[in-house]
């Protein structure tokens, strides 16, 4: 009889369970009771058994009670969230224990959204958040980058004096670290009354997030002068990378000498070191962490090849490779990328094919490597493997994989199969737009460029630095004076894109070609802050054009000008000499020539005068 009911009730449909009522009577049933319930619980290892479970429940009566249902909604929300869904959907008033645990499962599958609504849902039942809820409300709302929602929480926990919790304030602290809120992050820090290390460690890792290196650091020196805890593996870690990124070896060191004596080495920390150390040049002190990690795992490995790689030492990366024990995706794709970086294509090429025999399956980037390789040298054969590889393989020529076909392409000379990708792809992100638009350029059809680049403007993707390199150099190659002028200008009003020396160039080679030399010089003079590192090179390009132009009186003004910057320049010295010979101005020509001797200038190595003629 017993089991027919059990069957019974487990088929029942869910509408048809009666809604739960919470009953604080001890109520216990003459067969089961309210403890053997509780320990089958307790015993319950699948969904099969906790469903008979369950059935007994309803059968005794036993589903009333509120630590019974307790028991129940911490079982499912770990093991099975739709079948807690289901159960919570039949409770009438569920209590702030059974919210929070419906909260937290779905954040951690995460269902971020749903998780607020309870959050919401609880407020309007009349409950009040508490330590436990918080934390888990923050980690969805950072999880959907909410922030105006995350500020408002923030001040329902701030009102209802639960921000006096560490716990709390350390999700609080975590939210805007995630966030990038840099001035409620350090609010918020400088005004908790108990920080403990868990504090310390988000501080410093949500200044690292946000990119304040410095202030990062910042914080790790305050927490050493103050703080009574000390430093755990996170906060090294955190330090240690902004220390990489600022290359400030002073700290690393300081950081690597408290390891040392205080703390001991982990996996975790020696990689941390480690990669610290090759981005900053320190090669052996990073192989001598290498070499005495008494477990290395395949980051480890990585590290060590990529700093090899980073600085050119191609032969000693590989024979670390050789000898790796486990190779994954990113230590194949790190080691073809290094020889893509020296143009060492067919070595990429050869170790690409000994990786698919290994049994390593490429993704996109590795293959977007291998092709950025082929555009970099013309291969065009290996450029078109390539592509035939991702159709028959059916991987998705997505933005990024478009992009660097299309590049590859068009560096290659084959315009119209850059262009047929290009209007194959679903998706197309500036990347895309930019790199067709500058191969139209760069092959000569400036027009085109130019109506691909509205047409860009008019489905609302962003122009960068680099699509302007594109539209200005389209704009000189075609001597289109006032389009070049009109987009050069809406760098700054529109897109507010402070221009770079290669932007200046383009317009200057498009004013000095149509002869507009004194607009041209106007332009150089307007140059931020007159940047030598800029301004040499076009007032160069300016002195080319007075050749162009046999205007010999500006000639000699741009000339001036340009060895009053560099005076060893033989550059400069060579194109006025030439000037005056183009202009018959022989003696001039001879003086400049023979000061050049005096002054004992040198054309560079590699270099030519005669590309200066």
């Amino acid at each position: 009889m017993m089991r027919s009911n059990l069957y019974m009730l487990l088929s029942f449909p869910c509408h048809l369970i009666p809604r739960f009522h919470f009953s604080t009577s001890a109520e216990v049933s003459s067969i089961l009771t309210r403890k053997a319930c509780m320990d089958l619980l307790r015993s319950c290892k699948s969904m099969s058994h906790f469903k008979q479970i369950h059935a007994q429940l309803f059968t005794h009566g036993l589903h009333r009670q509120i630590y019974i249902l307790h028991k129940l909604m911490a079982f499912t929300t770990d093991v099975n969230l739709t079948h807690a869904d289901k159960i919570f959907s039949q409770i009438e008033c569920p209590t702030l224990f059974i919210y929070n645990l419906m909260i937290k499962a779905h954040v951690k599958s995460g269902n971020y959204r749903k998780a607020i609504f309870l959050f919401d849902e609880l407020r309007m039942q009349g409950l009040w958040p508490d330590n436990y809820t918080y934390p888990f409300v923050f980690k969805a709302v950072g999880g959907l980058r909410m922030v105006l929602e995350g500020e408002k929480i923030h001040g329902y926990a701030f009102k209802s004096g639960d921000l006096y919790d560490c716990y709390v304030c350390n999700s609080v602290l975590d939210l805007y670290g995630e966030l990038g809120c840099v001035q409620s992050l350090a609010k918020v820090f400088d005004e908790m009354r108990v920080r403990d290390l868990i504090s310390w460690n988000v501080m410093i890792s949500g200044l690292v997030k946000s990119r304040r290196f410095e202030d990062a650091i910042g914080v790790y020196k305050r927490m050493r002068r103050e703080a009574s805890v000390q430093p755990n593996e996170a906060t090294v870690v955190s330090t240690v990378s902004a220390c990489t990124s600022l290359k400030n070896l002073d700290i690393g060191h300081e950081i690597h000498e408290y390891v040392s004596i205080e703390m001991g080495f982990t996996m975790i920390i020696g990689n941390a070191l480690l990669d610290m150390y090759a981005k900053c040049g320190c090669l052996d002190i990073a192989r001598g962490i290498f070499d005495a990690m008494p477990e290395k795992n395949v980051i480890c490995w990585t590290s060590m090849i990529s700093a090899y790689v980073s600085s050119g030492h191609l032969d000693e990366a590989r024979a670390l490779f050789e000898n790796t024990p486990v190779r994954d995706l990113i230590l194949w794709t790190t080691m073809i990328n290094g020889y893509v970086q020296f143009n060492k294509v067919n070595e990429a090429m050869t170790l690409f094919r000994y990786m698919q025999m290994d049994g390593v399956k490429p993704d996109k980037y590795t293959l977007v490597v291998l092709l950025t390789g082929c555009a970099q040298l013309g291969a065009l054969e290996q450029g078109e493997w390539i592509h035939a590889y991702l159709e028959e393989n059916r991987i998705c020529i997505d933005a990024v994989v478009g992009t660097a076909l299309i590049e590859m392409y068009a560096k290659c000379g084959c315009l119209e199969k850059s262009l047929h990708i290009f209007y194959q792809m679903k998706q197309r992100d500036t990347a895309s737009w930019t790199s067709v638009v500058c191969a139209l350029a760069m092959n000569g059809d400036s027009h085109r460029a130019l109506q691909l680049f509205s047409e860009m403007i008019q489905v609302g993707i962003r122009p960068d630095d680099i699509t302007f390199i594109g539209v200005l150099s389209a704009c000189s190659h075609g001597g289109l004076v006032e389009e070049g002028r009109m987009h050069f200008d809406s760098m700054t009003k529109i897109y507010q894109i402070e221009p770079k020396l290669e932007h200046y160039g383009c317009l200057i080679d498009l004013l000095g070609r149509a002869g507009l030399l004194d607009e041209a010089e106007d332009i150089i003079k307007k140059v931020p802050d007159q940047d030598k590192k800029i301004i040499i090179p076009l007032y160069g390009a300016l002195l080319s054009a007075c050749r162009s132009y046999e205007n010999v009186d500006m000639g000699e003004h741009i000339a001036k000008k340009l060895l009053e910057i560099e005076s060893s320049d033989s550059g400069s010295h060579t194109l006025l000499a030439n000037i005056y010979a183009a202009a018959s101005r022989w003696e001039d020509s001879t003086r400049v020539r023979r000061k050049m001797k005096t002054l004992g200038t040198k054309k560079l190595q590699g270099s030519s005068t005669l590309e200066n003629q």
